[in-house]
């Protein structure tokens, strides 16, 4: 594939650093070790090699999501990508789908079920903060090179917009989500799944115990993933000495019809 002028692209010198940037003619890429064209870059193909003006190679490539959100520019916290896999996966977003997302902070999580759920998909994603949800704006504007059709952002609560969307699936980041279950008990279709990432244990107890409270939700479950990297050069094989560790909980469940009319015998 080749570069075009407002692309993101990646750049990787001989020590794997990794420099983002969005392809602007006229413009230059300036790192330690010399300079390289934005011209030169537009037109070249991905996974090519260019030099700058201090005669180091630079790998040229089309960044993957994970390498746009973990070099993107902040605003809020994000979603790592090592917590993205599995809010996909095991929340079940698939394409065709309307995902109820809330808070948008910086665009990550936005970005990923953005694009799981495809074109006829839908994602609406709530926040609170003005600032947070136009830095996120400007986060999927530069990725995708324009607003994506299949996102629509609003301010306000996300308990109040359950009943309006009636998603089949609910990704929460935010610091309570056990005050969105009581909607999602009442409007979300039986058999949609909700995902709740938080940071701290109390959040993770009182999550839970709410959700078996409202007699509405199943399969409860409490994951915690890590992710450590491995080092291979010839023979030497072996786990690198730091690794990505806690970054939060994930709470997953499904919505059902009322438990207690499963365990009441005149029903």
């Amino acid at each position: 594939m080749i570069f075009a002028e407002g692309d993101p692209a990646l750049l990787i010198d001989d020590k794997r650093r990794h420099f983002l940037l969005r392809l602007q003619s006229g413009r230059t890429f300036q790192f330690h070790n010399g300079s390289v064209p934005h011209d030169d870059l537009i037109g070249a193909a991905d996974g090519s090699w260019v030099t700058s003006t201090g005669n180091a190679r630079l790998l040229l490539l089309r960044p993957r999501l994970a390498d746009y959100i973990l070099k993107m520019k902040r605003g809020p916290q994000v979603v790592y990508p090592k917590d993205l896999g599995p809010i996909l996966v095991y929340a079940d977003i698939a394409p065709g789908m309307t995902v109820l997302e809330a808070g948008t902070g910086s665009g990550a999580l936005t970005l990923g079920l953005s694009r799981a759920v495809g074109p006829n998909g839908r994602v609406v994603t709530v926040e609170r903060r003005e600032d947070h949800a136009a830095h996120a704006r400007r986060s999927l504007e530069r990725w995708y090179g324009e607003m994506p059709p299949n996102v629509e952002q609003r301010i306000g609560d996300v308990a109040t917009t359950v009943a309006d969307v009636e998603p089949g699936r609910i990704v929460l980041d935010i610091p309570e989500p056990w005050h969105t279950l009581e909607a999602a008990a009442e409007h979300q279709p039986d058999g949609g799944v909700v995902c709740a990432y938080v940071p701290t244990v109390p959040q993770v107890q009182t999550t839970v115990e709410t959700a078996q409270g409202l007699g509405r939700f199943a399969e409860v479950e409490v994951a915690e993933f890590l992710m450590r990297e491995w080092n291979v050069s010839g023979r030497s094989v072996r786990p690198e000495h730091s690794m990505i560790g806690h970054t939060g909980f994930l709470i997953f469940m499904r919505k059902v019809a009322d438990v207690r009319d499963a365990t009441n015998p005149e029903n």
